[in-house]
C-alpha cells in the first residue's frame, strides 16, 4: 500500500512537471503546421513529422539551460524556433526565404492572438469591390497613382484601427508626400498621432497603400521587431553545421543547380573529420554521387 501511494505521488509530480512544459509544446505545434503549409508555396517543400520530432529533440538537448523553469521555457522556444528557421532555410529557394520568415512570424503571432486577422486578410487581398474615386487633390500624383492609392486607403478605413484615417488622409494628403518621395518610405514616420497609434504591422499596410514597392523592406523590419534580425538573414552553406543535423537514417541531399558541385567540399570535410578513407563515390553515367 505504501508503494502504491508513493507511485501515485510520483505520478502527480511527473504530470505537474510535464504540464509546466506545455508552452513549449504549443509553440512547437505552431511551427510544425507552419512548415507543413509550405507545400502550398512549392510542392518540393515537404517536411515529415519524424524529421521535425528529431530536430525538436536536438533542440531540447542543445538549448542553453542556465536558469529556472521560466528561463528554460524561453530558452527552448527561442532556440528551437531559430534552429527550425535555419534548417528549413537550407531547403528553400532564395526567393522564398523571406516569405518563410514572414509566414513563421505570422503563425506565431496568430497562435498567441497578437495580430488582427482582418488586417492580415487585408494585406493579402487588398480592397474589394468598386468605389467612386474623388478628384485628385495633389500635383505630385498622377491620376492612375492617385486612383490606386485611394482605393487602398478607402479599404483601410473599414478596419478597426483605421477608423477616420481616410478623412485624415484626404484633408492632409500633402503630409504623406515625404513617404511617397522617400527612398526609405518604409521607415518614414506617419503624420500626426497615427505614428503612435498604429503598430508595425498596421504601418506596413499604409506602406503597401502608398509605396507598394517598399513592402519587402517593411516585412523585413516587421520580422526583425517581432522575432529578431537573425530571422531575416538566411544561414550560409556550412557543411560541418549541416552534418551535425544528419544521422545514419537522415542523409544529406544536395539539390544541384547548373554549375554547382559539392564534391570538393565533401572531400575536404571528410579529410578534416578523418573520414577520407571511409568516403566513397558511386558513378552513374557521367555523374558522381556520394
Amino acid at each position: 500500500m505504501a508503494k502504491v501511494e508513493e507511485a501515485k505521488q510520483t505520478e502527480k509530480e511527473i504530470d505537474a512537471a510535464r504540464e509546466s512544459y506545455r508552452p513549449v509544446a504549443f509553440r512547437a505545434s505552431l511551427l510544425f503546421f507552419c512548415i507543413v503549409n509550405l507545400s502550398n508555396v512549392d510542392p518540393m517543400y515537404q517536411y515529415s513529422l519524424q524529421w521535425f520530432t528529431r530536430l525538436f529533440e536536438l533542440g531540447i538537448d542543445n538549448a542553453p539551460n542556465t536558469g529556472g523553469l521560466e528561463e528554460r521555457l524561453v530558452s527552448l522556444n527561442e532556440y528551437f524556433t531559430y534552429s527550425l528557421y535555419q534548417n528549413v532555410c537550407r531547403s528553400l529557394f532564395e526567393k522564398h526565404k523571406l516569405l518563410f520568415s514572414f509566414i513563421l512570424t505570422m503563425k506565431i503571432l496568430e497562435g498567441y492572438n497578437q495580430i488582427d486577422m482582418n488586417e492580415w486578410r487585408y494585406l493579402l487581398t487588398g480592397p474589394q469591390g468598386t468605389i467612386s474615386i474623388p478628384p485628385n487633390p495633389t500635383t505630385w500624383l498622377s491620376e492612375n497613382t492617385w486612383k490606386s492609392i485611394y482605393e487602398e486607403i478607402h479599404g483601410l478605413d473599414k478596419l478597426e484601427k483605421f477608423k477616420s484615417f481616410e478623412r485624415f488622409f484626404l484633408t492632409n494628403v500633402d503630409l504623406f508626400r515625404n513617404i511617397f518621395d522617400s527612398l526609405n518610405a518604409h521607415e518614414e514616420p506617419l503624420p500626426s498621432e497615427w505614428d503612435q497609434k498604429l503598430n508595425e504591422f498596421e504601418k506596413m499596410l499604409i506602406v503597401k497603400a502608398i509605396r507598394s514597392d517598399k513592402v519587402t523592406q517593411a516585412v523585413q523590419n516587421w520580422v526583425s521587431v517581432k522575432l529578431g534580425r537573425k530571422f531575416i538573414i538566411p544561414p550560409t552553406f556550412d557543411l560541418p553545421t549541416i552534418y551535425q543535423d544528419s544521422g545514419v537514417t537522415t542523409p544529406l541531399i544536395c539539390v544541384l543547380s547548373p554549375g554547382s558541385d559539392p564534391i570538393s567540399a565533401i572531400m575536404r570535410f571528410s579529410e578534416e573529420k578523418g573520414m577520407s578513407k571511409k568516403t566513397s563515390f558511386v558513378q552513374f553515367g557521367s555523374r558522381s554521387r556520394r
